[in-house]
């Protein structure tokens, strides 16, 4: 029995390191999508162009990886599938208000805006009967002033509301696709939920940017070459989500994830000629205070709940 508690508990810390490294990789990849996509609107690329190149040819290498490597991931069950659509279809709006919102704003305020979703899915989760543990709280509570010194902006020179509200948009709706992509991360593999998440994301930007326009080509270099860049950390960053989310829950995912702030302003520096302040990196100092207390945040992995709003994407023998 002692043999079979000890590996028990080893599996679960194991579980536990691994969804906190993918959250991690995600968090880096997720960092580097805002860096690649101003600089694609830079070169001539709309808003709608990008989102919509960098989905479609993300789903498509992970179509092939899945097919040649591990063709029984492809399959899932329906309400599987219907929850890995509807979250997909959700995210890819809110992908196509974020580009919109990179046109308008600086990549530093479009981050601070979006990196809110945590405070969203706070929200979201509640609804869905997840408690939090005083350490999430902390974390929060932590998370909130690290983000406003990260991503100060100019006091002489007044955001566009436009673009404010539509990071806002995006922000909500990649908070809402965590959840319902958890309840069906219970039964399914990682990178079959990326598969049919990313497939519902190609047909909702592929549809706008067909549609609406302008249809804007990746036809040199200056294109093509962050486009390329966008479509790889895309893919990296779904697939280390999701493997994430399905160990450690989306609350304790999008915490980590908070670490993609601390990455964009870096290469915002480095690549796009941003000026670092002193309060920017008082605000990366309080991110790694927030990643450095999740040893002491002992949240549960997450397990199916028999209430909630999404209850609706359980399995028949789980209800």
């Amino acid at each position: 029995m002692l043999y079979t508690t000890t590996g028990m508990t080893s599996r679960r810390f194991s579980i536990r390191v691994q969804g906190t490294l993918a959250a991690l990789a995600s968090a880096f990849f997720l960092g580097m999508t805002p860096i690649f996509g101003k600089l694609a609107i830079r070169a001539g690329m709309s808003p709608l162009a990008v989102a919509a190149w960098r989905t479609v040819l993300a789903t498509l290498l992970l179509f092939v990886l899945l097919r040649v490597l591990r063709p029984q991931w492809l399959y899932i069950h329906s309400l599987g599938l219907i929850g890995s659509m509807l979250a997909g279809a959700i995210n890819g709006l809110g992908s196509l208000f974020y580009y919109s919102a990179l046109a308008r704003i600086d990549a530093s305020l479009g981050q601070l805006l979006f990196a809110l979703y945590p405070i969203f899915l706070s929200l979201w989760l509640w609804l869905d009967r997840h408690p939090f543990t005083r350490w999430t709280w902390i974390r929060l509570a932590l998370a909130l002033p690290a983000v406003y010194f990260l991503t100060q902006a100019d006091p002489s020179a007044p955001a566009d509301p436009v673009g404010v509200a539509m990071a806002l948009f995006a922000s909500a709706m990649y908070a809402l696709h965590l959840p319902i992509n958890q309840r069906v991360l219970y039964e399914a593999p990682a990178p079959t939920v990326t598969l049919y998440t990313l497939t519902a994301m190609s047909l909702v930007v592929a549809l706008a940017y067909v549609l609406i326009g302008p249809r804007t080509l990746p036809t040199t270099p200056e294109r093509w070459q962050p486009l390329l860049g966008l479509t790889l950390v895309t893919f990296a960053s779904r697939l280390t989500l999701f493997l994430g989310v399905k160990n450690i829950g989306g609350m304790q995912a999008a915490l980590l994830g908070l670490g993609e702030l601390a990455v964009t302003v870096f290469f915002a520096h480095w690549w796009l000629g941003e000026t670092l302040t002193p309060r920017q990196w008082i605000g990366a100092g309080l991110l790694l205070v927030v990643m450095l207390l999740g040893r002491f945040d002992h949240t549960q992995r997450p397990r199916p709940q028999r209430g909630g709003w999404l209850r609706w994407l359980q399995p028949p023998d789980l209800g």
